[in-house]
């Protein structure tokens, strides 16, 4: 914020109200604070105090109080935005960790074009004589849910620690094209990353290869199909027993049923008419051992956005009952 500057008031301003003044020349003072810093003598013309309807002369020098310029005002009102947001997400909070449910298309971390991201807004949970929560694992920006973050740098570690040992067990909702067969299973199919020509632009993306390709990194997923719509698609639920880049994404349009919204790996079948052309991928739930305590957690997000929408349409169940097999 720049310091206190006095105005000197042209001729094309001569006649016209104080408040108008600051309304044409500091359009992001709003009145309320006009007002406030007229009373208390902060705003002054010619030395003297005065009113908001107090018209000037050319010539006149108005005391002009530190009010920083839009730019500043606006990142002010936007980072405090963002506290207000952030908080609005957190579904559950003990003293070692935090548990947010991510909004879809809202990056975690910030890249070269992404701005606003959650990993940005972290200040907005710190509490008074506490340290700024930290990530601890991540989620694509198109999927919803689970996001949990450790409160303190010991907690962070532990949970990030067993995310690393397969500890964490998580379970993913998803939006499928037709309904695969059986209706539960395990998908074993290892994934590389590659560069693919996409008309004539190398991309890298993630695809399914033989187990003696070099690059070839095992993936596992289990899966169960928890309900359908009319053979049209399914709900699936699943369970990443690896954590590799878009797995579920590949390992679906892999077994022939992609998740409806992705594109990238379903292409036409990915789009349903009369529902969001979104990603249909949610992270459910999460059991993995407390980083204090060491005692078995389990948190579960609640379906939010078109998901939750979709559900609605489709009248697919909110709480089913999935068990899983123990085979990890």
């Amino acid at each position: 914020m720049s310091g206190v500057s006095n105005v000197e008031v042209k001729d094309a301003d001569d006649g016209m109200r104080l408040d108008r003044w600051f309304r044409q020349h500091y359009p992001h003072v709003r009145h309320g604070d006009l007002e406030k810093m007229l009373r208390k003598g902060q705003i002054r013309v010619d030395g003297g105090r005065v009113k908001s309807n107090r018209r000037l002369a050319t010539g006149e020098t108005v005391r002009v109080p530190p009010v920083g310029t839009p730019e500043q005002a606006e990142k002010a009102e936007s980072s405090e935005a963002d506290k207000k947001y952030i908080r609005s997400l957190v579904i559950y909070e003990d003293d070692a960790l935090i548990a947010i449910n991510k909004p879809f298309g809202i990056a975690v971390q910030g890249g070269a074009k992404t701005r606003r991201h959650i990993d940005g807004m972290l200040d907005g949970l710190q509490q008074p004589g506490g340290e700024r929560p930290r990530l601890v694992h991540r989620l694509d920006r198109d999927t919803g849910g689970l996001l949990l973050l450790g409160k303190t740098r010991k907690a962070a570690s532990r949970l990030s620690e067993f995310f690393q040992k397969h500890q964490v067990d998580k379970e993913y909702w998803a939006l499928c094209w037709k309904m695969p067969h059986p209706m539960e299973g395990q998908i074993d199919m290892p994934i590389a990353k590659k560069m693919v020509r996409i008309l004539q632009e190398d991309q890298e993306r993630v695809i399914p290869v033989d187990e003696d390709d070099n690059d070839a990194k095992r993936a596992l997923t289990d899966y169960q199909v928890v309900g359908e719509a009319g053979g049209k698609v399914s709900f699936l639920a699943l369970r990443p027993l690896t954590g590799r880049t878009h797995q579920l994404r590949v390992h679906t349009a892999a077994i022939g049923h992609p998740i409806i919204g992705d594109g990238k790996y379903g292409g036409e079948k990915t789009k349903i008419e009369g529902i969001s052309a979104k990603m249909h991928l949610f992270c459910r739930a999460m059991s993995f051992p407390h980083p204090k305590t060491g005692k078995r957690t389990m948190l579960r997000a609640d379906l939010t956005g078109h998901m939750d929408k979709t559900w609605t349409f489709f009248g697919f169940e909110r709480k089913p009952e999935i068990i899983w097999p123990h085979n990890h």
